[in-house]
């Protein structure tokens, strides 16, 4: 009796026990750990803003223009019978481009060659004629006369014939034949029959508002900028890129414009692997002054809306905030800030699509150079 009891009370107690640990695996099932339950914080780049001397840059519009241009045309009428080069080449000047059938002129230049040797030998006889008074005056004079035009038809006979052959004008890259062998050119017009155009250097011409330079004049008188000095312009490529080999400043007119109310000025840039061609559009990104003591920060971190601009920025705890600001001048590709920003602010400049206002993150300086992943991907947290 007194086993049967025990037995009974040992099941009761193992049953207590699978009832509890059924209802802990329930109740532990439904509960998860905080570390579990919180995302890791967003990692963002970031500047620090640090303020300091910056030289203000405008970007101004502009288009490529051969540093020289040459049309090469047919001075004589007649049939090309050789195109003498390979179109899109390099040519010097002097090269023979194209030959024009000689053979007219060649006889042109017989025939005056032969007058004037007429004209020189009756000349020759007149002179002792006209010490033995055997001629009068007018006939010599007549005579030497007749020798001067026959030098003269002689000399443009020569031209002519020389002409046949047409040299390059100047040194560069020569564009499509105009013509093909066969044609008859110069039949009273000078045809057109090639280009050449130079393009190491090459110009860069483009305009500035009169409202900017009266501004930039003004701002130069109160001090509140200074001269650049001698900073040299660079060219902004239409992808955004920067050409790299600065050019030079060569002019801007001394008058504005009437119609469009702005200054040209023009650049030169050096073009040894003649990369830039004419006619190509770009920027030129012109020095205007140093202004000490600003912020400038990526034109990438500014965003534009309805209120106006603004920022994001990490605060003390850690988290997105939206800071208004106001943009000035440019200073290269960045934004220099009048308004919203101080010393220290952590402006945030790549994963700005990817967090709100209030939202944990990490803060990860920015390297303009490199593929930083905190654009990409969020922070691990550490096990421990």
């Amino acid at each position: 009796m007194k086993t049967k009891t025990q037995f009974f009370n040992t099941l009761a107690v193992g049953t207590a026990m699978l009832i509890l640990a059924a209802c802990g695996a329930k109740d532990g099932a439904g509960q998860q750990s905080p570390a579990a339950a919180a995302p890791p914080p967003m990692a963002v780049d970031v500047v620090t803003v640090t303020p300091g001397s910056v030289t203000l840059t405008q970007d101004l519009p502009g288009r490529l223009e051969a540093y020289r241009s040459a049309q090469v045309r047919a001075r004589v009428d007649g049939i090309i019978e050789k195109r003498q080069f390979t179109e899109g080449s390099d040519v010097k000047a002097g090269d023979m481009l194209f030959q024009i059938d000689p053979r007219n002129y060649r006889t042109a230049y017989d025939s005056a060659k032969s007058d004037e040797s007429v004209a020189r030998q009756t000349l020759e006889r007149y002179k002792p004629l006209l010490a033995a008074k055997a001629v009068s005056q007018q006939d010599y004079d007549l005579a030497e006369a007749k020798l001067k035009q026959a030098e003269a038809a002689l000399s443009k006979a020569q031209l002519d014939m020389e002409n046949t052959h047409v040299p390059a004008p100047i040194s560069g890259r020569i564009g499509r034949a105009q013509v093909t062998e066969g044609a008859l050119v110069g039949h009273g017009e000078s045809t057109l029959l090639a280009t050449i155009e130079q393009v190491n250097p090459i110009y860069a011409n483009f305009t500035q508002p009169g409202s900017d330079l009266m501004r930039l004049q003004q701002e130069f008188k109160s001090g509140k900028l200074k001269h650049a000095g001698s900073a040299q312009v660079e060219l902004v490529l239409e992808d955004g890129s920067i050409y790299p080999l600065p050019g030079k400043l060569l002019f801007s007119n001394l008058a504005v414009d009437p119609s469009t109310g702005s200054v040209t000025l023009r650049a030169e840039f050096p073009n040894p692997k003649q990369e830039l061609l004419p006619g190509m559009f770009a920027s030129i990104r012109l020095p205007e002054g140093n202004a000490d003591n600003s912020i400038r920060i990526p034109q990438r971190a500014v965003m534009t809306g309805a209120q106006g601009q603004s920022v994001l920025v990490v605060d003390d705890e850690s988290k997105v905030a939206v800071r208004p600001v106001r943009t000035g001048s440019m200073a290269g590709s960045d934004f220099v800030i009048l308004e919203g920003l101080k010393p220290g602010d952590q402006v945030i400049v790549n994963g700005i699509q990817k967090v709100r206002p209030g939202s944990p993150v990490k803060a990860v300086p920015w390297n303009p150079e490199g593929n930083s992943p905190a654009a990409d991907a969020p922070a691990t947290s550490e096990k421990k």
